[in-house]
C-alpha cells in the first residue's frame, strides 16, 4: 500500500497545523522551502509531537561537505526523509548518506515542472528526446551512492522501479485526484496509475489545501491507495 504525503505549502505554521489536525489518520507531511524558511525547526517539533513523519524537501545541491552538514542537522531534528538533487553527483550523495544516520535520503531526478524541451534547454542543449532515460540514469547513480529513495514523476515510475528492484522508495509528486487547469506540474497524474507503476509515496498539496473540503479530498485519496 502506498502512503499519502500531504505537502504543507501554506502561508505559516499555524495554518499548516490547523490543516494537519483536520486530516484523519494522516501519517506523512512534507515541508518545502517556503514554510521551512518561515517556521523552521519549531514547526518540525510541532509535527513530530503529533506523531507525524516529516519529509523535508529542500533539494540540497551544494558541495559535499555543506550537504553532509545539512543532512546531519536534519537528522538531529528528527526528519524522516530529506531530498538531495541527483545532479549534485555521487560524492555529494555519499557524503549526505554518511551524515544521515536513520534519516532516509531521496534523490530528486527531474522536476515535474519540466517538459522534455525545457529540461534539455536547461542543460545547454545536451541530450534530447524523452526524459525517461535521464531519470533512470540519475536514479542508478544516486542509489549506487546511497540514496534510499528517488523522486520522479508518474511518467517515469515504471522504468525506475524496473531499474532498481522492489525495495527502493519511489516518491511521486504532482499527484492529482483529477486534472487541474492551469497547473504548473507538467508531468502529473492520478494516484492509482502511480501505484500500479510502483510508487510507494504520493505527494499531494494543492488539491488538498486549496479544496473547499480538504478532508473529503484527503479521504478520497486515501481510498484510492488502499
Amino acid at each position: 500500500m502506498a502512503e499519502i504525503v500531504v505537502a504543507l505549502d501554506l502561508a505559516d505554521a499555524d495554518e499548516a497545523l490547523r490543516l494537519v489536525d483536520r486530516l484523519p489518520g494522516v501519517r506523512w507531511v512534507k515541508l518545502g522551502p517556503v514554510l521551512y524558511v518561515r517556521s523552521g525547526p519549531r514547526l518540525v517539533t510541532a509535527l513530530k509531537d503529533r506523531g507525524l513523519r516529516v519529509f523535508l524537501d529542500l533539494k540540497w545541491y551544494d558541495i559535499p561537505n555543506t550537504v553532509a552538514e545539512a543532512a546531519r542537522a536534519a537528522a538531529d531534528a528528527g526528519i524522516d526523509l530529506a531530498t538531495v538533487h541527483a545532479l549534485g553527483g555521487a560524492r555529494m550523495i555519499e557524503a549526505a548518506r554518511a551524515a544521515s544516520r536513520e534519516m532516509r535520503l531521496a534523490a530528486v531526478t527531474v522536476l515535474t515542472s519540466f517538459d522534455p524541451a525545457e529540461y534539455w534547454e536547461a542543460l545547454g542543449g545536451i541530450g534530447g528526446g524523452p526524459i525517461r532515460g535521464e531519470v533512470v540514469r540519475l536514479t542508478r547513480m544516486a542509489v549506487g551512492a546511497g540514496a534510499g529513495a528517488v523522486v520522479t514523476s508518474i511518467e517515469e515510475v515504471a522504468e525506475v522501479r524496473e531499474a532498481v528492484g522492489p525495495d527502493l522508495w519511489v516518491v511521486v509528486p504532482g499527484i492529482r485526484p483529477r486534472a487541474l487547469a492551469g497547473d504548473d506540474q507538467r508531468r502529473a497524474g492520478e494516484p492509482r496509475p502511480a501505484i500500479a507503476a510502483g510508487a510507494t509515496h504520493l505527494v499531494v498539496g494543492r488539491p488538498i489545501y486549496q479544496a473547499k473540503d480538504p478532508v473529503q479530498v484527503y479521504e478520497e485519496l486515501c481510498e484510492a491507495v488502499t
